[in-house]
């Protein structure tokens, strides 16, 4: 940033907290090197703060995330949560904070796992209660399995939300794998060209069948929070194809796999 006055503005505008040492330096001096001297950016772990102390100073316009998942926390994280949201999965309690961090009128995007969307836990499901009926989840983009390659093959979805009003509608949009591409890799990742064909349904929506399913569709809030019960998993992949991969990747796939479901286990021999 050139602008003197411009750095201030972003300096101003731009806040974060990060709990790894690593990526901590690496933001700060990426921002260094942006022209910002005194990037906002503090090393701290977001959920061993009460969420119910926020205050409006607290509160973001705009809350871009991708928060860490698979991951499962220990009894005095989910003490800092009320007991109706207090999920051992460290996604669902991100997903509590960005709703009490967002101001009245503000944005949000958040990238989240799929057990998100189908987990029918009771913290899972008021966290999506609280969701829909105080904010207005409009869009999710339902990605491929292999965005986040070589790091992680857990399939991921972007929840788009704002605090305007309960939800009256949600569009829900499958993001399909470019034409010739099998999955994504560190060598051919995924680009932003590959949201063309979203970007340009997200200024004309249609619905958009897929055979029995649809790639593209919208659903009520009444029919997400009574019909499905809060099982949000819809348009996603019908459809899985049988793929052989290299040792290597097919024992860092089942080690992912492997830890989601050891999560899912606590959280409910914790429940129990």
């Amino acid at each position: 940033i050139k602008n003197t006055a411009d750095a201030k503005k972003y300096g101003d505008s731009i806040y974060g907290i990060e709990k790894k040492q690593f990526p901590y330096m690496l933001c700060i001096t990426n921002l260094l090197l942006h022209g910002l001297d005194v990037p906002q950016v503090f090393h701290d772990n977001t959920l061993l703060h009460d969420v119910l102390d926020y205050t409006e100073k607290d509160q973001f316009d705009v809350i871009l995330m991708n928060p860490p998942y698979g991951g499962s926390e220990k009894a005095d994280v989910k003490n800092h949560f009320p007991d109706d949201l207090a999920s051992s999965e460290t996604a669902d309690l991100f997903m509590s904070v960005i709703m009490y961090r967002l101001r009245p009128g503000g944005r949000a995007a958040v990238i989240l796992p799929d057990g998100f969307l189908f987990g029918t836990d009771n913290a899972k499901v008021n966290i999506k209660k609280k969701l829909l009926s105080e904010f207005n989840l409009h869009t999710v983009i339902r990605m491929p399995g292999s965005v986040f390659a070589p790091y992680t093959s857990i399939t991921t979805n972007i929840l788009f939300f704002d605090r305007t009003q309960p939800t009256q509608e949600t569009w829900f949009y499958r993001l399909d794998m470019p034409e010739g591409y099998k999955h994504f890799s560190k060598t051919k990742p995924m680009e932003l060209k590959n949201f063309d064909d979203c970007i340009a349904w997200w200024n004309n929506r249609e619905v958009i069948p897929d055979g029995e399913y649809f790639k593209a569709q919208k659903y009520t809030a009444d029919y997400l929070l009574n019909e499905q019960g809060c099982n949000i998993d819809l348009c996603g992949y019908p459809h899985e194809e049988e793929e052989i991969l290299p040792p290597k990747e097919l024992i860092q796939q089942y080690q992912e796999k492997r830890a989601s479901l050891n999560a899912d286990i606590d959280r409910i021999l914790a429940q129990i």
